[in-house]
């Protein structure tokens, strides 16, 4: 395939509460991947992406992206602890991207429609986690590009996890 061809992608669109069931497209793709994001039932979904400041997927079911304020009802441990040093930001929760249509382009997309939101909203900043163990060097080297520098870590030990804490003015 060239490399034109690979760009190709799907467009962004606004992701509703109402689209996520049991047998839904994303709801799949986010516990397929619960290792890196933490599996969901439907109704948890529901439930964030109508907290959501942003909640992004693209036309074809192939990603999403949910990201929340510094005021919503959310209680994460990593949410959490952005709230405790920053009085305002934007945190990108959850990021999926299909392995097949990784690589063109949609996670930098959707990245850049959460820096135009903190913008326009006045945040001026973007935080977010990414896993340390188990390694996903993948998003280290894709944050890193995007900007992204260190700020914390924690660990996890209930999910057998340690991460690094991210953020990134606008």
């Amino acid at each position: 395939m060239a490399d034109g061809e690979k760009r190709a992608c799907a467009e962004l669109r606004a992701l509703r509460a109402q689209e996520i069931s049991p047998t839904s497209q994303l709801l799949a793709l986010n516990n397929a991947h619960a290792t890196e994001l933490s599996f969901l039932e439907s109704d948890e979904m529901q439930a964030m992406i109508g907290e959501a400041c942003v909640a992004l997927c693209t036309d074809d079911g192939s990603a999403f992206l949910l990201a929340f304020d510094q005021a919503a009802d959310y209680s994460s441990p990593n949410f959490l602890w952005f709230r405790e040093r920053f009085d305002r930001f934007v945190y990108v929760d959850r990021i999926c991207v299909a392995p097949e249509q990784r690589g063109r382009g949609i996670a930098r997309r959707f990245y850049e429609a959460v820096f135009e939101h903190a913008r326009t909203s006045g945040v001026g900043r973007v935080v977010c986690e990414v896993n340390e163990d188990p390694p996903n060097p993948a998003s280290d080297a894709f944050h890193a590009a995007l900007g992204f520098k260190e700020v914390g870590s924690a660990s996890l030990g209930d999910r057998g996890k340690r991460v690094r804490y991210f953020e990134r003015t606008v």
